[in-house]
């Protein structure tokens, strides 16, 4: 059972959540519809200023095809330009510790991974990416990949609300408002509240500084080509190395991670990410970031109801979610309080009234402890944004399941900034489909017909993650060079893989470490992973969306399925877990189930 600390974590975050995002939907929605109040007039001269040079007709409504074909170019845009930034980053200025091209395989990951809004990191950003590549790349793209996530859901929930309409609005209007409106103002005064609690947001060099004692080390050491040098067993020579100072990375980092956190985008400008004190100084902000990647997705779903006029179907919608999410956080929670059995097994402890004195600290930072990393865990993973406070790899196999098993169900529960709700309610329209056949009934949801195309979509979008994990996952198993990244053996090793692959589709970013994947193999397979998990979900999406907007809204009837009471949410829920999860149980017996019981079985 969990802890009173659990419990009392939970319910404080879960509450004040619900206070902050309500009124946020309210703003989302208002932005949605183009209400915005008069003082904002001159950031508004400034949005039509943005219309007048890219020159779009800011007053038209499109089509649910070039409304596609508008996300897709501007993301295809977005590509090229992170791609090309990182090759040129040493010829370009603000790169004081002088970083070289990323190489092109690398590149072409990074490139893809944010511009999906994954941010799968196969390299240490200190060591690898310049500030300017950092701030116009990255940072421009957190804002970007989350503003397309809001202006899909926006669309799909158009076309839940019109009322026989052939347009689900306009994307670059859409993108436009929800960067200038929504996400930059909070950006900025989350930066400042980063900043004044211990994060650094500067451009200076790296600094040398002298460590309070000196450290002693082996390296390989390398002969006069720059080789490593080997013995005559073939085993590399090493030496032993003093070190007396260290180099502490320097950057704009506060600025980078409030978007990072609040898109649900995940990314850090250390290797270490949320891990790191100067991208997450203290407990009070530790806590802050967990509030700010379920913020959006949770005020969207405020934001649904308001725009479809009945708030009761953002509650159900939400309550579904929420559920979910508690029962995930008391299923890892304890198991990493009760600790490894196999430290008694060794001996360690042999009459320890627990498993593991403390539980299990491997891989926690210690400023947060337990509580505070597993309900992170489960944060990042059921949001989509795949910042990390505590390295996954080392969670009991069970526990660490569960961040694996919230990206498998979709990512939709709160899910990422726009993708989890409209993952979510495709979710809804199966659900009231397969409620429909129960019943002998036509299926409606929000007033809008479920038909043949509608269904068609939805299996499109639900079944296309499934495919990119389990595919990829057996080419990487069966591959020499996917076999080569792997550091740990058995059902372990296999985790690693099936969790990258994992993350990569369902566009969460997050790693189990472990896996060797800054290689022309992973990062390829990853990137075309994280393509089409976010596009052949998105474009399906859309098609669903311009299709219900074509339809008349239905009254409702006597025979009509009520989609905001306690027995939808339950259809909801159970659609979820029986067509999100099941796609994967024999992965999970192979990885993370079988290293549970071998676990158990070694003590």
């Amino acid at each position: 059972m969990p802890t009173t600390q659990v419990i009392v974590q939970l319910v404080v975050f879960l509450a004040i959540l619900l206070v902050l995002a309500w009124p946020l939907g309210m703003w989302l929605t208002a932005v949605a519809e183009g209400r915005l109040p008069r003082w904002l007039a001159p950031v508004a001269w400034l949005e039509r200023g943005f219309y007048r040079a890219a020159g779009v007709d800011a007053g038209e409504s499109t089509s649910w095809k070039r409304y596609a074909v508008a996300a897709v170019a501007f993301n295809v845009l977005g590509v090229f330009a992170v791609y090309g930034l990182q090759r040129l980053q040493g010829f370009l200025p603000f790169n004081p510790q002088a970083m070289a091209a990323v190489s092109a395989d690398s590149s072409f990951n990074t490139a893809v991974s944010f511009v999906t809004n994954t941010n799968w990191q196969g390299y240490g950003g200190e060591s690898t990416m310049s500030y300017l590549t950092q701030m116009l790349a990255l940072t421009v793209q957190n804002f970007f990949s989350a503003a397309t996530g809001i202006a899909v859901v926006w669309a799909l929930i158009r076309g839940f609300a019109a009322r026989s309409a052939g347009t689900v609005g306009n994307f670059w209007v859409d993108v436009t408002r929800s960067t200038l409106y929504v996400l930059l103002p909070i950006a900025i005064v989350y930066a400042l509240f980063l900043v004044g609690q211990g994060a650094i947001q500067n451009l200076d060099a790296y600094k040398d500084v002298t460590t309070l004692e000196v450290n002693a080390y082996q390296q390989p050491k390398n002969g006069p080509d720059g080789q490593p040098l080997k013995d005559a067993k073939g085993a590399p020579v090493m030496e032993d190395v003093k070190a007396a100072t260290q180099s502490i990375a320097m950057g704009p980092i506060a600025s980078q991670e409030a978007i990072k956190m609040l898109g649900t985008n995940g990314g850090g400008p250390f290797n270490a990410n949320s891990a790191h004190p100067y991208e997450n100084p203290t407990p009070l902000s530790n806590f802050v970031q967990m509030l700010s990647i379920f913020l959006i997705p949770t005020a969207l779903v405020f934001c649904l109801g308001r725009m479809v006029g009945d708030m009761r179907q953002g509650w159900a919608v939400l309550a579904a979610m929420t559920l979910i999410f508690v029962v995930m956080v008391f299923v890892a929670a304890p198991l990493e309080q009760g600790g490894n059995p196999a430290i008694a097994s060794l001996g360690v402890d042999q009459t320890a009234s627990v498993l593991q004195p403390g539980g299990n600290m491997e891989g926690k930072e210690a400023r947060f402890g337990i509580a505070a990393s597993t309900l992170f865990a489960a944060v990042t993973t059921a949001a989509s944004c795949g910042a990390v406070n505590a390295m996954h790899d080392s969670f009991m196999p069970l526990a660490g399941a569960v961040p694996l098993v919230l990206m498998q169900l979709g990512e939709v529960v709160f899910g990422g900034v726009g993708s989890g709700l409209y993952g979510m309610l495709v979710f809804a329209v199966l659900t009231v489909f397969i409620a429909g056949l129960m019943i002998g009934r036509t299926p409606e949801y929000l007033g809008k017909k479920i038909e043949s195309f509608d269904m068609k979509m939805v299996s499109i979008a639900i079944l296309a993650t499934p495919i990119l994990v389990l595919v990829g996952t057996a080419i990487a198993v069966g591959a020499e060079a996917g076999r080569a990244g792997i550091a740990n053996p058995a059902a372990h090793g296999f985790t690693e893989i099936l969790y990258a692959f994992s993350s990569a589709a369902n566009n969460n970013g997050s790693a189990f470490a472990g896996l060797s994947a800054n290689t022309p193999f992973y990062n390829t397979m990853l990137a075309i992973a994280m393509w089409f998990g976010r596009f052949a979900v998105i474009v399906p999406v859309l098609a669903l969306a311009g299709s219900l907007a074509a339809k008349k809204r239905l009254p409702v009837t006597p025979g009509t399925l009520p989609t905001h009471g306690p027995l939808f949410v339950v259809l909801l829920i159970g659609s979820v877990i029986l067509v999100g999860l099941l796609n994967y149980v024999p992965a999970l017996a192979l990885g993370p189930i079988a290293e549970h019981f071998s676990l158990f079985s070694a003590k």
